[in-house]
This record gives C-alpha cells, sequence and structure tokens, in this order.
C-alpha cells in the first residue's frame, strides 16, 4: 500500500448567505405582535437603539414616504436580498456556511445621515426611559403545572413513604396531565430523592403513589393513564361531592338529582367507550337497557369533563390577532384603499450620543468596536422592518385590487389566486410574497381574516367561472350547517348539493375538503 500526498488547484462558484439576509427574511415573515416583540428584544439588548414617540411632523413625513398608489420607495438593497436568497435555497438546500460581514465601514456614511439632530428622548431630564416603562410592563411568568402540581402534593394529607413516589410521578406527568409513561418505566429513570434510603420503590408502592396522586390533586383526573381512566376519575369525583353535598341541608335534593345521570355515563365510559366514539348509540342502548334520552343526558354530563385536565391550571392566554393591514371601502371613489396597522409599532432611531462616540478617537477601541457592532445591528433592524413595511403594503395592495368581489360579498365569491401572479406582478421570487403573507392577517368590512386565505387554488362551474377552492369550502360548511341532523347528508350527497349549485366537484374532493374543515363523517355527525 502506498501514500502520498499532492497538492491541487479547483476553480468553483459558491454562494453563501450573510446573517444579515436570514435576518431581513425572518423579519419579513414575522407578524406585528412578534415583530413587536422582536424590536422590544433588540431595545433591551442593543443600548444604540433607542425607542422615541412620533412628532406630528415626523408622523406626516411618514406617510409621505408612500407614493401615489401607496407604495414605499425599495431601492433598498434589501429587495435584492430576497431575491438572491429565494435563488440560493433553491440551488443550495444544504448549505451550511455562512458568510459575516458587519457593514460597519460600507453603512458608517449613511448611518450618520439618517441620526436625528437632537438627543435621545431618554435621556431628557425629566422624561421616562421608554425601555425601561416597556420592560416593567411586560407580565410576569405564571407557576408551570409540575410547579402548582408540586406544591399541591407538599400540602397534601398523605403517608411519609409514599411522599417522594408521587413526587417522582408528577415529575413524569405530561401537560394534559396524562402518565404516559409505565410505571415500571419511572422506577428506573426517576433519580434517588434526598434523604430516601429505599429506592427504587416496588410496583405495589408505585401504584400507592399514583392512586393518592389521583385522588388527592386537583383537577380530577390528573395522574390519569389514558382517556377511560381520566373521565372516570372526573366522574367519581363529581359523585363523591353530590354524596357530600346530600349529607347537608343546602340544596340536598337539587345536589343528588343528577347522580343517576352521572352513574349512566360511569357505566357508557367503562364499558363502551368503542361504541361511544363511533356514536354507535343504538348499540349502546340495547347493551345497557338504557333508553336514548337517558343516553343523551349523559353524553351531555360527558361533555362538561376535559380530557386535558391539567391544562386548567396552566393559563393559555390567547393572544388577540393584531390585524397587520387595514382595508376599507372608500365610497367617494367606489373603491378599496389598504394600509398597514403599524400604529403601535415602535419608533426607533439610533442614539446620537453612542454614535459620535464610535468615531471619537479618544474612546478606547474595544468599546468603539462594541459601539459600532451595535449600531449596525441597530441599522439592520430598522433597514429590515422598513424593508418588510414596504413590501407587505404592495401584496396587500395587490389582494385587494385581484378579490374586489371578495371585499364586496365575502369569501364565497373569492377568485383563484396563485402567488406566482402577485410575484410576477410585484417583479419578485414567488418565496418572498409567501414570507410576506405568512401569519399575516387583513382587518377587513367582513371581520380579520388570514391573508394566505386570499390565496387558492380554483375550480371550474356549470358556466366555466372559475372560482377559488375556499369558496367551494364555504359553501360545503354552509350545507352542513343546515342539513338535516337526524339524516346528515353523505359526501355523495353533499357533492350533488354543490353541483346543484353549480360546482362540479368530485366526491373524493368533498371528503378532503371535508377534512380540512374538521367536518366529521355523516355517522358522526347523526343525531339520534
Amino acid at each position: 500500500m502506498r501514500f502520498e500526498t499532492s497538492q491541487h488547484m479547483k476553480l468553483g462558484q459558491q454562494m453563501k448567505l450573510a446573517p444579515r439576509m436570514i435576518q431581513s427574511m425572518e423579519i419579513l415573515q414575522m407578524p406585528l405582535a412578534e415583530l413587536q416583540e422582536r424590536i422590544e428584544q433588540e431595545l433591551a439588548s442593543n443600548p444604540t437603539l433607542e425607542l422615541v414617540e412620533i412628532e406630528p411632523d415626523e408622523s406626516e413625513r411618514r406617510d409621505a414616504n408612500a407614493d401615489a398608489d401607496g407604495v414605499l420607495d425599495l431601492s433598498d438593497p434589501g429587495e435584492a436580498d430576497f431575491a438572491r436568497l429565494d435563488t440560493f435555497e433553491e440551488s443550495n438546500p444544504d448549505a451550511a456556511e455562512n458568510t459575516f460581514d458587519d457593514g460597519v465601514a460600507s453603512r458608517e456614511t449613511d448611518l450618520f445621515d439618517r441620526m436625528p439632530d437632537r438627543r435621545a428622548a431618554s435621556r431628557l431630564e425629566g422624561e421616562p426611559n421608554a425601555r425601561m416603562e416597556a420592560m416593567a410592563s411586560a407580565p410576569a411568568r405564571g407557576a408551570s403545572l409540575g410547579e402548582q402540581l408540586a406544591d399541591q402534593w407538599a400540602v397534601a394529607d398523605v403517608i411519609d413513604p409514599l411522599r417522594p413516589i408521587g413526587a417522582a410521578i408528577i415529575a413524569f406527568l405530561d401537560e394534559d396531565g396524562y402518565l404516559r409513561v409505565p410505571l415500571e418505566e419511572i422506577a428506573d429513570k426517576a433519580p434517588r430523592p434526598e434523604g430516601v434510603e429505599t429506592w427504587p420503590p416496588s410496583m405495589d408502592d408505585l401504584e400507592l403513589g399514583l392512586q393518592a396522586v389521583q385522588l388527592l390533586l386537583e383537577p380530577a383526573g390528573v395522574g390519569a393513564r389514558d382517556a377511560r381512566e381520566c373521565l372516570l376519575l372526573q366522574i367519581d369525583a363529581q359523585l363523591d361531592s353530590l354524596a357530600d353535598a346530600a349529607d347537608t341541608e343546602d340544596d340536598a335534593a337539587r345536589a343528588v338529582a343528577p347522580a343517576p345521570i352521572l352513574r349512566h355515563a360511569r357505566v357508557i365510559v367503562d364499558r363502551h367507550l368503542d361504541d361511544l366514539m363511533k356514536n354507535r348509540l343504538p348499540r349502546i342502548a340495547d347493551e345497557t337497557g338504557l333508553d336514548l334520552d337517558e343516553i343523551r343526558l349523559a353524553l351531555e354530563a360527558l361533555r362538561r369533563l376535559s380530557l386535558a385536565p391539567a391544562r386548567r391550571l396552566v393559563e393559555e392566554r390567547s393572544e388577540p390577532i393584531i390585524p397587520d393591514a387595514i382595508v376599507e371601502y372608500d365610497e367617494d371613489n367606489d373603491r378599496y384603499v389598504a394600509y398597514l396597522n403599524d400604529t403601535r409599532m415602535p419608533n426607533l432611531r439610533i442614539n446620537r450620543e453612542y454614535a459620535l462616540m464610535s468615531k471619537d478617537r479618544a474612546v478606547p477601541k474595544p468599546d468603539r468596536d462594541f459601539l459600532k457592532t451595535n449600531l449596525s445591528n441597530a441599522q439592520w433592524l430598522m433597514d429590515a422592518v422598513e424593508q418588510r413595511r414596504g413590501t407587505l403594503l404592495r401584496v396587500v395592495r395587490a389582494v385587494v385590487d385581484a378579490q374586489r368581489e371578495a371585499f364586496d360579498h365575502g369569501i364565497e365569491a373569492l377568485k383563484p389566486l396563485p402567488m406566482t401572479l402577485v410575484a410576477e406582478q410585484l417583479g419578485v421570487h414567488v418565496a418572498t410574497v409567501s414570507r410576506a403573507v405568512a401569519d399575516k392577517h387583513l382587518l377587513t368590512p367582513h371581520g380579520v381574516l388570514p391573508l394566505r386565505g386570499f390565496f387558492t387554488g380554483g375550480l371550474s362551474t356549470e358556466s366555466g367561472e372559475e372560482v377559488s377552492a375556499n369558496a367551494v369550502k364555504a359553501v360545503l360548511r354552509e350545507l352542513v350547517d343546515n342539513e338535516d341532523k337526524s339524516k346528515p347528508l353523505s359526501d355523495e350527497a353533499l357533492a350533488k348539493a354543490l353541483k346543484d349549485k353549480g360546482f362540479e366537484i368530485a366526491r373524493r374532493t368533498v371528503a378532503k375538503y371535508r377534512g380540512q374543515l374538521d367536518i366529521p363523517g355523516a355517522r358522526m355527525r347523526k343525531q339520534f
């Protein structure tokens, strides 16, 4: 075997993705609420970026940046960066190397040209620090599920040998409160608690610990191993509560009344859960001896239970949807106008004092380098935000022009609108349009609607007119909502009803649209 070394020269081209380009694309894709959070993070970490209030004359100048069509000046290199990124993603899907150029030298002149002459508002004597106020108003983190259950277990009335076992079981509960891990695995994986000599516990002790967790922790159902056990635990807890109420004088008669219904519900869950999941109520009636009215009352009781009981402990704040743009009807000109909902967007600028310090030779070089890096980051963020504003506004107005009938009559009048058509119209790559509409919403005369919903494929009606898939789905939803629930329409019947309305659509397409709308099949929709 022979080993040797040699030198070779290879000539080639390789496109590398700059981190700044990645940042621009991420900001373009962010919805308004997420972008505000991103800006707040930059304000907290970058001392050269500051938040100021928009003055009246400054607001007018900002609005004047739009041309007659409402399109901002897009001569900034950001748009070209978007196109280059789209080309790069198609030709280099596995590229991992990135180049980095902070661009301080090339953008230094532009940086000082765009700075305001006045000092930072946060440094004026007597004025509040806007950045600190924004950070102080952030909500505190709530206690996690594990923390709340551990606090309950710490004060639970349980014998000492079971206390570390219950704590170990709680650590393995998922976010819904289920114990998805076998007890044998807990015995193998749970670390030895401090001060406990005998570990791991036996299977009998683990079973006792699990029973204690299920009985003592709230809400009922926590610690269940499957849906059946979860429902049974909640029914048993309600039956116990009714029994306790029956022993008191307050509302005793009313408290006992639901008990038979709960007992019927327990039988159904314990022995006929599979039939219940498949809506086979007549079979349940035959095997239990209950009539359909009693079964319906039991189902009403079951609907008040939860298959994810632990989620009641964790506050899930549903963030309100903040529309990124607003579409209004202009009666004088008989047209729809669109503008961005950026009144809540913070007004950013460079801190002039830090900018001057970055050029002051008297300042130590490490400090100047630190300031230059942060000044570059701040400038790039401001440019990316402005670039996002211009691109999003152009896309929204293209949608408004193309979907006039939908804004007049609702989503039933949507027309097919491929993203490639809008991309060609705006002179950008289709990936740029896709990122611009991602997670964005419009406030329209018909409510808040997702921007991506205006881009759909199409079908042809019997008259040859093109209609969007979303319009067909809206008609399909209306047919299901108005059907006779005792005799729900099959997919074949739905296809025929759509044909009667002028939509030529196959049964399998009806089934696909029904699944996308989360509409169950005819058997599951049937009401006995």
